[in-house]
């Protein structure tokens, strides 16, 4: 009831904005916009992202963004997490339109199926099932077993592996089923990410020692028992809730769905001439006898 009571109080002030508007105190953009924020703070407490855990579980780090207390269990200000998922989705919009690759990762029962999904939308990169140390500081290493898992899903294709014995045909498909399991969604990630976002900063700490050794930034969708000290991009909020994790992942892969929307289309050659000839020769005047 606490936290119903200040998102209440805070929709006593809408009148305001229109009366505001009407003697032209506020713009139309910035109407729409608080409208907007509202309407995401909405979403947010319809989908419980305002629950965190009791205050003996909360790392220090996240206390600026607690709100208050109810039955023991810590809620967040969503005004606040709201503020911080407007700063990610700026950096991912950006990193989507500059053609960079973000890495989706989150291996909890219940942020599996969410991450592959909404990664695979936006055709990234992703990893949902145990994370391989080294992944990203022995990423040679890795790309290696990636090579391997390509090598032996092409021959199986092609039905080359008919040559091979019953039992040698068994042991490559134990080994293709492996690591199909362990690397198969990051066969398209040719080099290291420039960004992870991982759901669950605690329960991924080998992923995050791992990006900030790398010095990659680390967007994590934290709840009060996490310590985001080294996080780049937080987002405070219940990372154990299905329609929480399902609700900002979404928002993660839409920030940047539209920001690869918004990506330069480089300008078409002006003359053929210009590919078979260098700049300085382009700028020469023909000899004549």
């Amino acid at each position: 009831m606490i936290l119903l009571k200040y998102y209440r109080k805070q929709r006593r002030n809408e009148p305001e904005l229109r009366i505001l508007s009407v003697f032209g105190t506020l713009s139309k953009h910035m109407i729409e916009k608080e409208a907007d924020k509202q309407t995401s703070v909405d979403n947010m407490l319809l989908a419980g992202s305002h629950f965190g855990y009791s205050k003996s579980r909360r790392h220090p780090s996240m206390k600026p963004f607690i709100l208050g207390a109810k039955n023991r269990v810590e809620l967040f200000n969503l005004n606040k997490t709201n503020q911080a998922l407007d700063i990610v989705k700026e950096f991912v919009a950006s990193a989507a339109q500059n053609g960079k690759t973000i890495l989706f990762v989150g291996t909890k029962p219940e942020a599996k199926k969410i991450v592959e999904e909404y990664a695979r939308a936006v055709n990234m990169p992703y990893v949902t099932e145990r994370w391989i140390g080294g992944m990203l500081t022995n990423f040679h290493e890795i790309k290696k077993r990636v090579a391997r898992l390509e090598e032996i899903q092409n021959k199986k294709e092609k039905g080359e592996l008919a040559k091979y014995t019953k039992k040698e045909q068994l042991l490559l498909d134990r080994e293709l089923a492996k690591l199909n399991k362990n690397f198969s969604g990051i066969v398209s990630m040719k080099e290291l990410p420039k960004a992870i976002f991982v759901v669950d900063p605690k329960h991924e700490y080998i992923a995050v020692t791992e990006a900030c050794g790398e010095n990659i930034p680390v967007i994590a969708l934290a709840s009060s028992d996490c310590d985001i000290n080294n996080i780049d991009y937080p987002i405070p909020a219940n990372e154990s809730s299905r329609p929480s994790i399902e609700l900002l992942v979404r928002e993660i892969a839409s920030a940047y769905r539209e920001g690869g929307a918004r990506q330069p289309i480089p300008p078409p050659l002006a003359k053929e001439e210009s590919i078979l000839k260098g700049p300085e020769d382009a700028k020469k005047e023909p000899v004549t006898d």
